[in-house]
């Protein structure tokens, strides 16, 4: 009997642990960025989403996927402390690419209570001058 009441102690104690564990949580400033209007001679425009952890334990961003290849996201590797910030960095290279608006998402996957989220880019590209 006293290792039952035992064990059912201990296993309480594991399940109320687990559970009292906090989790991260990310809020980003804004999820669309506009990178304006830029010339199709000058192609490549970056613009940066700044985030920041609102939950209880550390952020840790595993993965930031592009919709295309010409959209290339650089984001914070290290573990964003809570009430810490950090940054993703989205770069558009329109080389090759036809003139005209374009919008590209970036799909963003971690350990926040959100496990996946989702940020947007777009711009106009206008074309380059006749000679």
């Amino acid at each position: 009997m006293k290792k039952l009441l035992l064990f059912v102690a201990i296993l309480t104690f594991t399940i109320g642990h687990t559970f009292a564990q906090g989790k991260a949580d990310i809020k980003f400033d804004q999820t669309k960025y506009d990178l304006g209007t830029f010339p199709e001679s000058n192609p490549v425009v970056s613009g940066v989403f700044t985030f920041t952890n609102i939950g209880d334990a550390p952020l840790v961003i595993h993965q930031a996927v592009a919709s295309c290849g010409c959209t290339v996201p650089e984001y914070t590797k290290e573990p964003i402390l809570p009430g810490e910030s950090g940054s993703i960095k989205v770069t558009y290279n329109g080389t090759g690419k036809y003139p005209g608006h374009f919008k590209k998402s970036i799909t963003i996957r971690s350990n926040a209570k959100t496990e996946m989220m989702r940020l947007y880019i777009e711009g106009n590209m206008t074309p380059k001058e006749k000679e």
